[in-house]
């Protein structure tokens, strides 16, 4: 299983950057959808 994960990062290494600041881009979207009506 290790290695599979291995393999898997090594093919899609230019890839798992803009995957991960998708994510935090959309985890910054919810989090300031939740918190903007107790500012208003």
């Amino acid at each position: 299983m290790l290695k599979e994960i291995k393999s898997v990062l090594s093919r899609s290494s230019a890839t798992i950057w803009q995957d991960i600041a998708g994510g935090l881009g959309l985890m910054v979207v919810l989090y300031g959808g939740l918190h903007l009506p107790g500012m208003i």
